[in-house]
């Protein structure tokens, strides 16, 4: 049993922000009941390809895209925009423990979803709204996405290659500010929880992409409000530490990530250049760093001159921090990985053998069981209003 499945949580969240947070209470066990339209469901049902293919092999309808957020879900097809479909939604409220949802700001209360009702009738409930701008504010009302949120919030400002390198502004390679954004509505949705173990009483969740953005930059954003640094793009290098970048070998690239000075003085004898480990411009980080360009230059001669893996072997020999820029199929093929339980197959029932990335929580008594595959649409609908004792025949 899991540590959450005295849990229950209505999701009427769509695509991947808010999908994310509900998918790591449902690893962790809760119920998760995810809402919705019978006319096609969450959007990323529809973003494909890719799309599973049954055992045969033959292409199905259930996107990859929506198997990446909602495993561990039953789907329930109801139609808000109806008063039966408020109905039922009100009606699986009133005995839940959590409601998330991803509308625009008072989009929900037209139908009667909205905190201030929902909490009227279920005083305990934990209601988590995220949106793109956040309950208050002059942009409130503004629609959010991914990439728009990625460039507003500063992130795209800091990654990519630098101008005076041809670069430009680039997104992550992933939705990175909806899954941070999901992270961090799980983390409230809990405090919640159990501050309402002393309360006895629920409470909204306001959570912004923007919010979130801005509060990850981390050690960026204090090198601006600390330092009074604006941080520049300078592609795949560290803005505080040196050398901590990629490095092109005679066959491919690699990262060094070298983060003290013990660790530069071993990487001087890896590279069989001892005179760089005396050199007064290099002795510290500090110095490293105010003579990057330099020691960058030659550094990158040398790695050239060999192919990668002859130097990850000796940086691993020598424990310096270096590592290969692995593909996607590398990645879950790793060893490690393999190990650390990250590929997990989890049947399905037009395919037995789907595979999943894994939860990286480990726990040594309750840890997360990803058993229950991503939900067709309505799969449970039947299943979950009639073991409600709700009225389906109303419409």
């Amino acid at each position: 049993m899991g540590a959450l499945s005295h849990l229950k949580v209505i999701d009427l969240s769509r695509v991947l922000a808010a999908p994310w947070a509900s998918q790591m209470l449902a690893d962790f066990g809760a119920q998760v009941i995810k809402i919705e339209h019978p006319d096609g469901g969450d959007d990323t049902r529809g973003w494909g390809p890719p799309y599973l293919t049954d055992s045969d092999g033959n292409p199905t309808t259930e996107s990859a895209y929506f198997m990446s957020a909602n495993r561990g879900k039953q789907s329930v097809c109801i139609d808000i925009a109806t008063e039966a479909g408020q109905s039922h939604v009100r009606q699986l409220v009133s005995s839940a423990d959590v409601f998330l949802e991803n509308f625009k700001v008072g989009g929900l209360a037209k139908y009667g979803l909205d905190y201030e009702s929902l909490a009227a009738l279920n005083p305990q409930l934990i209601y988590c709204s995220v949106t793109g701008f956040g309950q208050t504010g002059p942009e409130r009302h503004r629609p959010g996405y991914d990439a728009l949120i990625q460039a507003m919030g500063g992130l795209m400002s800091i990654t990519g290659a630098a101008d005076v390198d041809g670069g430009e502004p680039q997104k992550v390679g992933v939705a990175l500010t909806d899954i941070m954004t999901g992270l961090y509505a799980t983390i409230g949705i809990l405090t919640a929880l159990t501050e309402r173990e002393q309360s006895g009483l629920g409470q909204h969740i306001d959570l912004a992409l923007l919010d979130v953005t801005a509060a990850t930059l981390a050690n960026q954003a204090t090198n601006y409000l600390v330092g009074g640094m604006v941080p520049e793009r300078i592609g795949n290098a560290h803005p505080s530490i040196v050398p901590y970048q990629v490095f092109a070998a005679a066959d491919g690239h690699l990262m060094l990530a070298v983060g003290n000075d013990h660790q530069f003085r071993r990487l001087c004898d890896v590279l069989d250049l001892p005179a760089l480990a005396s050199d007064a411009r290099f002795a510290t980080n500090t110095d490293r760093v105010a003579h990057r360009e330099d020691l960058v230059a030659m550094l990158a001669a040398r790695f050239s001159e060999r192919e990668r893996d002859s130097w990850l072997t000796a940086c691993a020999a020598a424990n310096v921090p270096a590592g290969p820029i692995n593909r996607i199929d590398e990645v879950f093929e790793h060893p490690q990985l393999q190990a650390r339980g990250m590929r997990v197959n989890i049947p399905h029932p037009l395919n037995p053998d789907l595979q999943l990335p894994g939860n990286p929580i480990h726990m040594s008594r309750t840890p997360p069981q990803p058993s229950k595959p991503p939900p067709m649409l309505g799969e449970h609908t039947a299943a979950v209003l009639d073991t409600l004792q709700i009225d389906r025949t109303s419409g």
